[in-house]
């Protein structure tokens, strides 16, 4: 009878403390939504064995993809990493949770530069986690023309040997720097004549792509590509034929941010791992993998000469001076954009 008393009243311990360890299961984790290889998860390793907080991984395909994920699957996902314009809609929809930045003391390592920006005036909702630029990468074994200008790819000697990208903000962007506008034009008629621009550009172009272009160009499938910098440093370390140039036009500079969803269901968890992200060894490790441009400079102090002497991660001020940052296009107007894109995608 003893026995079976103690038995029992083991049971009864066990079943009581059953609520209390899910309760604690539920807060060791974080769960993060990142693009695929846009980071170096040996970091994540690291993470779980300082902290004991296992890193549930799950991955998108872009921006407007990210979105809808989280509106849809509230509650899913703990630390997300919008582009700066998906940040500002994701303000203004109340997607995203304040930051409590007492628990991101390793916000100090980052250039002061890169917070406070539009997109987030406050830095109330967004970490910086990579930047860079967009640009031209080219072969310079099959490119005996100056690439000083977005007019290079409308050059008929290249045909069939041009990579663009398959997206509508980077494309149509990047014509519209071209003819003068800015990149973030409402203007029916500008627009209209990005459209016609690219849709006499088409029978150059040999694909769209995104991630499988830095791969192509190593392997000398195309003289000339549109690619993000980091995208072009990895193709670079890989071909030392290939070469990068942001052209005198002007272009996009980006900033990838880390965010907290406003459902979030682990948000200290999510705090600590933005703030492990931010300490200077690890964002040197994911800047060394990823090969984009760092907002960290403690970090940047860490790689020295061959981080700041190198051009195409660290683009001199004069290239960033006559860069431009995307902002949130309303409905209404992305619906155009959207329209107008795929006529340049529909086009023979």
């Amino acid at each position: 009878m003893k026995k079976i008393v103690a038995l029992v009243s083991v049971l009864a311990l066990c079943v009581s403390l059953l609520p209390l360890s899910g309760a604690l299961a539920a807060q060791e984790v974080v769960n993060v939504f990142n693009c695929y290889d846009y980071m170096d998860e040996t970091v994540f390793d690291i993470f779980e064995q300082e902290t004991g907080i296992h890193v549930n991984k799950m991955y998108y395909t872009g921006n407007e993809d990210m979105m809808v994920q989280v509106r849809v699957s509230p509650g899913a996902y703990d630390v997300v990493f919008p582009s700066d314009y998906s940040v500002e809609r994701m303000i203004s929809e109340n997607m995203l949770a304040e930051i409590n930045m007492e628990n991101v003391p390793n916000l100090k390592n980052l250039l002061p530069g890169l917070l406070n920006l539009d997109y987030d005036p406050e830095n109330k909702y967004s970490v910086p986690f990579m930047w860079g630029t967009v640009g031209i990468l080219y072969n310079t074994k099959l490119v005996d023309d100056p690439v000083d200008s977005w007019g290079i790819l409308w050059n008929e000697k290249y045909a069939d040997s041009i990579f663009m990208i398959d997206n509508v903000r980077d494309t149509m962007g990047l014509v519209l720097k071209y003819l003068g506008y800015s990149m973030n034009t409402r203007e029916v008629t500008e627009l209209k004549a990005a459209t016609d621009k690219l849709i006499e550009q088409k029978p150059l172009v040999k694909a769209y792509y995104v991630d499988e272009t830095k791969d192509k160009m190593v392997a000398n499938e195309a003289a000339l590509a549109v690619v993000y910098s980091g995208d072009a440093l990895y193709s670079m370390d890989l071909n030392e034929d290939l070469a990068y140039a942001v052209p005198m036009e002007g272009s996009n500079v980006w900033i990838d941010s880390m965010v907290i969803p406003a459902t979030a269901k682990h948000k200290e968890n999510a705090e600590k791992l933005i703030n492990f992200l931010c300490r200077p060894d690890i964002a040197q490790m994911n800047c060394e993998y990823i090969r984009y441009s760092s907002p960290n400079a403690a970090a940047i102090e860490l790689m020295g000469e061959e981080y700041t002497g190198n051009a195409t991660i660290n683009p001199p001020q004069e290239v960033i001076d006559r860069c431009e940052f995307f902002h949130d296009i309303p409905d209404k107007y992305l619906t155009l954009y959207n329209s107008f894109w795929g006529q340049v995608k529909n086009a023979r």
